[in-house]
């Protein structure tokens, strides 16, 4: 492995868990409502579109107009989305002070602009971080290549000498054609390990 500079962290799944099961399965009566709900009515894609920059109001709108039986249930969506966050991953989130005593600390998520700051208010981690490009600021998502150069250009980074890590394969994939090295956080990774392992930690 080369000489590591940087750490670049993703945050969904990596260090917050986030996820809107935690909402959800407290308004639906069955499981089958809900999934329904989140895969017809509210989906990932959907979702993906204001992490690329359309604004919430525009969303909520253009959903409830489509659906307006579920009217109430998608305006939660948004209108109680801190109840998604079911709180920091602390087996990673851990791993940030030592981290940054010897490396310069980034974050490159896929996140709303508009909900993001509610997070950074909540979790101390973010003071931590040297800088962080959003994709709703951005109005680009990861997997496309143009978010990654973004980070590199802002903070003036070489990709060979950043780590880094994110839970969702084609983001991964993307990190390394760019010439990052990079670490695919899975369930069963030991994120700690996995960095002492490699002389990092």
């Amino acid at each position: 492995m080369m000489t590591i500079r940087n750490i670049v962290f993703d945050f969904g799944g990596v260090l917050i868990d986030w996820n809107p099961v935690y909402l959800y399965s407290e308004l639906f009566e069955t499981e089958e409502e809900m999934n329904y709900f989140l895969t017809h009515i509210c989906p990932y894609d959907w979702n993906l579109r204001q992490d690329a920059g359309r604004s919430i109001e525009e969303a909520t709108r253009e959903r409830q107009e489509r659906h307006p039986e579920y009217e109430e249930e998608i305006g939660y969506y948004y209108g109680r989305w801190d109840e998604m966050l079911g709180g920091t991953i602390e087996a990673n989130v851990r791993l940030v002070e030592p981290l940054k005593a010897k490396y310069r600390l980034f974050g490159l998520t896929n996140w709303s602009a508009e909900t993001l700051p509610l997070a950074m208010q909540r979790y101390d981690f973010f003071s931590k971080l040297e800088g962080i490009v959003v994709s709703g600021e951005e109005k680009i998502v990861k997997p496309d290549p143009a978010l990654y150069r973004i980070l590199l250009d802002r903070y003036q980074l070489k990709a060979e000498e950043s780590l880094f890590i994110d839970d969702n394969a084609a983001n991964i994939a993307t990190a390394r054609e760019l010439g990052f090295q990079a670490v695919h956080l899975t369930p069963d990774l030991d994120l700690e390990g996995y960095l002492r392992e490699q002389g990092i930690l």
